[in-house]
């Protein structure tokens, strides 16, 4: 997920699971906006498998830049993701960890941003 959002542009939210990509959403001037169009292909990409369940469910979400506010992240963990890759860096990386924590997702901080335009 990590290594696809460096190819993707701004505000890049990549959901990956079972070593492929299910789900990518950028482009848009919010990263909730992101993770839910991410969300909704991983949502469509099963329903053409004939799955009944997203493969958004217990995949790894990636975003290229930092979450700045909580919701983000929150959006990732309804659509079903387990774990989050990101820079960190936030003013609010501590409201960003509680959310995680409170959700029961594992994350990870890179340290270094993908962001491009």
């Amino acid at each position: 997920a990590w290594t696809v959002a460096k190819h993707v542009k701004s505000n890049a939210i990549v959901y990956a699971r079972d070593g492929a990509t299910v789900g990518i959403g950028a482009g848009q001037m919010s990263r909730v906006d992101s993770a839910m169009i991410a969300a909704r292909k991983a949502g469509e990409a099963a329903a053409a498998a004939g799955l009944a369940e997203s493969l958004a469910r217990g995949s790894v979400v990636a975003s290229d830049a930092f979450f700045p506010f909580a919701d983000g992240l929150i959006a990732a963990a309804e659509a079903g993701s387990t774990a989050v890759i990101q820079p960190g860096g936030s003013m609010r990386d501590d409201e960003v960890i509680a959310a995680a924590d409170a959700r029961g997702l594992a994350m990870v901080f890179t340290g270094m941003r993908h962001f491009r335009h």
